[in-house]
């Protein structure tokens, strides 16, 4: 038989089997709360597979644990839940002024733009119920009503990774083990402390364990002082295009995403080793509704360095990836100093906020323009002031909002969008913007289709249809252009991205979820020609997904995931993944656990698929699914004591028909890549 008609045969047959296991529940169904994954998973789409999801676990688990009081909470507060957008946020506390505190959490649902899917969302993290808070701040209160988590993590891929053999020249210096330790103490909501240490694999370990160190001291609700912090923190204002440093959210199945919720001054409590300020920050009250957030930073960041014309230490780019392992990456630390001072002043009042942003960044060393031509506007100095205005404004079923920047040296950069509820099943959004290609910001995470928001001009346009408790719809679109050259783009060059997603939820516990998505865009073609002209790049992705819980102790899911990539004339490529979760979760058990048994076909790294994985507590992953073979994970987690918890993980790639698995230092001889994991958690 053809080997293509052999792989087609064996495609049918795994999705039938998948389709019939995916269907086949049990008769015995009980309603169940909603699971934090489904709520990171629907906002986190378009994330890269190593962002670090624990500051957003962090605030959701302990939401479960204390949950909010909706009639005692503030706009901040609720900015925190993911899945509320702005429109609804506002839309609350019209709600709260005009008819009063709420008696139940479901009169919710009385409230313009809150269906049936938000409301059970909700359920979990809300309460209207009166919560003792320990407001008075004594060093008694401190010691005896305080709460401890310490978390203490190992990991290590057990194959032998070449970087790790006694190579000549550049290899990885330190052990394959990775380290975490993370400690958190919160007293009510007006004092919190962390500090957080992490060791990468290849860093490092003897002489100095950790390779790095965060931490900070927040206090709120002193009086004048909102929030003061000490230590690491962000700061998130407007929509980003200004100033936002932590995690961020862009497109995603929820059209609403696209419009930011602006969180000001917070602890910085996460791992990444780049995307935060160090020094000091408060947020204080000046007059009735008038807050000015002033804030001081001192860094070292890494960077590769060289001798300019002059004699002087010269880059052209830091380094973000926070990884110490080789000579090189060792060579480069802490290179370049530092250091931001600035001022973001807002002033609100019922449905109208607006703010203005302003901060200046030196730098211990000038940066040169790069030598590639895409390069020849990036930023140069070591210099850099940024200015920026920003509003929201909430009018009838409307909210209304934008920034602007400026930077010096530099050009404009600006957004504009509305939220509009059309009716209590529909609501949409409409977003442009316009990014010069000399607009220069260290902290800019406005949403964008590239990865830095720069010389990109486009519009969004988004849908949102609850028809019933049953059924949900998303479609959006978003066309982009790109006025100057870009990475591997000789040219201007421009594309657009569609999904339609459709979601069927007959009961609590029962969910299907069928998306499409596609994308084009225009990159340097592949063939050798003496000067490049632009292909178009054609990516589609479709999804089958179907969820249950067959009864209060197991759980099910399964997803059929297809993904086709074309460039230019080259024939086209087609990947499948195909997976089963099993969720083992019984109540009052000592031990719970999850499994993933999952196969992968996908021709190339063009075709590849991301898939969301379950992982120990305050640990995420999106595995990438390229080439082909099996993937499989088993996470269990086991009750020690009542504050005592154990968790552990056993992860593998088993790839078909290679030899070797990666490149260069993490390159590894066989066919098999496996992962370990353990965790202790002690909560006092």
């Amino acid at each position: 038989m053809h080997p293509k008609l052999q792989s087609a045969m064996r495609f049918r047959m795994l999705t039938t089997l998948f389709v019939l296991i995916g269907f086949i529940a049990n008769a015995q169904i009980l309603e169940q709360e909603p699971d934090v994954k489904d709520i990171l998973e629907s906002v986190a789409d378009n994330l890269p597979d190593d962002y670090d999801f624990s500051e957003l676990m962090d605030i959701l688990t302990r939401y479960r644990k204390h949950p909010i009081n909706l009639n005692k909470t503030s706009p901040e507060e609720l900015k925190t839940l993911v899945f509320l957008s702005p429109l609804q946020i506002s839309n609350f506390f019209s709600h709260i002024k005009e008819s009063g505190n709420l008696a139940d959490v479901l009169e919710l649902q009385s409230i313009d733009g809150f269906d049936t899917k938000t409301v059970q969302s909700l359920l979990p993290f809300v309460t209207t119920n009166n919560i003792t808070e320990y407001e008075k701040l004594s060093l008694r209160n401190i010691i005896h009503l305080g709460e401890n988590d310490l978390i203490m993590r190992f990991a290590q891929t057990l194959q032998k990774q070449k970087g790790f053999t006694d190579l000549p020249g550049n290899r990885y210096l330190g052990s394959p083990e990775r380290f975490q330790t993370r400690y958190r103490y919160h007293y009510s909501t007006i004092l919190s402390a962390a500090i957080t240490l992490d060791k990468d694999a290849g860093e490092k370990f003897m002489g100095k364990p950790f390779d790095f160190y965060s931490g900070n001291i927040a206090l709120s609700k002193l009086g004048k002082v909102k929030k003061l912090v000490i230590g690491d923190y962000t700061m998130q204002f407007g929509q980003g295009l200004t100033l936002w440093s932590g995690f961020s959210f862009g497109k995603g199945p929820d059209v609403t995403s696209v419009a930011k919720k602006d969180l000001g001054l917070r602890p910085y409590n996460s791992t990444n080793e780049y995307s935060f300020l160090r020094g000091t920050s408060a947020t204080i009250n000046l007059l009735n509704g008038v807050d000015i957030t002033p804030f001081i930073s001192f860094r070292k960041l890494d960077a590769s360095q060289d001798i300019g014309i002059d004699g002087a230490l010269v880059q052209s780019t830091i380094n973000q990836t926070g990884l110490h392992r080789t000579p090189t990456e060792i060579k480069n630390k802490n290179n370049l100093t530092q250091q931001i001072y600035g001022t973001a002043i807002q002033y609100h009042e019922n449905e109208f906020s607006v703010g203005a942003i302003a901060y200046q960044s030196k730098y211990g060393n000038s940066f040169i323009t790069q030598t590639a031509p895409y390069d020849k506007f990036s930023f140069t100095g070591n210099s850099l002031t940024n200015y920026g205005i920003y509003y929201n404004y909430t009018y009838r079923n409307m909210y209304l909002y934008g920034e602007v920047g400026k930077s010096f040296p530099g050009g404009f950069a600006y957004i504009n969008g509305v939220l509009i509820s059309l009716s209590p099943t529909v609501s949409a959004a409409v977003t442009y913007r316009n990014y010069a290609r000399n607009y220069y910001n260290f902290f800019n995470q406005a949403v964008s289709e590239s990865s830095e928001p720069i010389n990109e001009k486009g519009i969004y346009m988004g849908l949102n249809i609850n028809p019933n408790k049953q059924w949900a719809f998303s479609v959006y679109g978003d066309y982009f252009r790109f006025p100057w050259l870009k990475y591997r783009v000789d040219a201007p060059s421009k594309g657009y991205e569609v999904l339609s997603q459709a979601t069927y939820t007959p009961s609590k516990i029962f969910k299907v979820l069928l998306r499409y998505k596609t994308e084009i865009k225009q990159q340097n073609t592949d063939l050798d020609v003496p000067v490049n002209f632009i292909d178009e790049v054609k990516k589609e992705g479709y999804r089958l997904e179907s969820s249950w819980q067959a009864n209060p102790k197991w759980g099910f899911q399964n997803r059929i995931e297809v993904s086709q990539y074309k460039k230019g004339d080259a024939n086209a490529e087609f990947g499948y993944l195909l997976y089963q979760d099993i969720d083992y979760s019984p109540l009052f058990s000592k031990i719970t656990g999850n499994l993933r048994i999952a196969y992968f076909n996908t021709p190339s790294y063009n075709s590849r698929i991301y898939a969301y994985e379950d992982d120990v507590l305050y640990s995420f992953a999106f595995g990438m699914y390229s080439g082909k073979g099996f993937r499989t994970y088993l996470n269990m987690k086991y009750t020690l004591a009542k504050k005592l918890n154990l968790w552990a993980r056993y992860a593998m790639f088993h790839y078909q028909h290679v030899t070797t698995i990666g490149t260069y230092l993490d390159q590894i001889e066989g066919n098999n890549k496996s992962e370990v994991k353990i965790q202790l958690r002690y909560q006092f």
